[in-house]
């Protein structure tokens, strides 16, 4: 899935510290997602 500027992300769900986090559970809340083309890499 290609996202572009303005699209709204789709929901996931990541690991944490305090269990999971999922996108919309931060829904009403400032968020920034940063996407890089892979690990080990400059950016």
């Amino acid at each position: 899935m290609e996202l572009k500027e303005g699209m709204e992300a789709p929901d996931f769900t990541l690991p944490s510290t305090d269990g999971n986090v999922t996108l919309s559970g931060l829904r009403g809340k400032n968020v920034v997602l940063y996407f890089y083309s892979k690990d080990n890499t400059s950016g």
